[in-house]
Parts: C-alpha cells; structure tokens; sequence
C-alpha cells in the first residue's frame, strides 16, 4: 500500500519574473522628482532598483542595485515604493516578485 500522500510542499517566499513566473504588471506609477540639486548640476543617470511586489500587488522592498548622486537614488526609491502592480499568481496563488526596475532622469 502506497504512503497517503500530504500537501504539496510550499512554495518558496519569493520569485524572480521570468522563467515561468510572469511578471507583474505596473498600475499606478508615481513619477519621482527631479531633485533640485541635480536640475541645478544639469546631472542626467539612471538609477537601477530591485523591488519585491506583495502580494497584493504594493511593493514591499526596494533597493538600489546601480545608483547617483545628486539625491536622484532617494528621489527613485521614493517614487517606486509608491507603485503598485497586479499581483502575480503561480498555480492560482499569489506569490511575491523581484523585478528590476530602471529609472531614468533626463533633462528637458
């Protein structure tokens, strides 16, 4: 007689998007500002951020993964905290994401 067979195991904690994960979709963007100091230095970059997104779809965790100067990896955190995304379900379940997110800031 076969052993009964118990839940399936749990899912680990947190997905990377891709590799069969879909990643989530952003529905409400803050923009961040363009700090004063950086305006004022005519200063252009792009900060590259790692973000966790809930389950519910509100972004739990931000990091910077390549930075500036000028207050613009501050004024990027800020921003991206604040967006929310369609929760990702794997298997019919929510599940939190680590996505990158690139912000750039261009003078116009």
């Amino acid at each position: 007689m076969a052993a009964p067979v118990g839940p399936p195991p749990p899912l680990a904690e947190r997905f990377r998007a891709g590799s069969g994960v879909e990643a989530p979709r952003l529905i409400e963007r803050i923009e961040p500002d363009y700090p004063a100091l950086a305006a004022r230095a005519r200063h252009e970059c792009t900060v590259i951020l790692e973000a966790v997104i809930g389950k519910d779809g509100a972004v739990v965790d931000v990091e910077v993964l390549r930075g500036c100067s000028f207050g613009l990896n501050e004024s990027a955190l800020a921003a991206v905290s604040q967006w929310r995304y369609t929760p990702t379900l794997l298997n019919g379940r929510p599940v939190e994401v680590i996505v990158t997110v690139t912000v750039h800031y261009l003078l116009r």
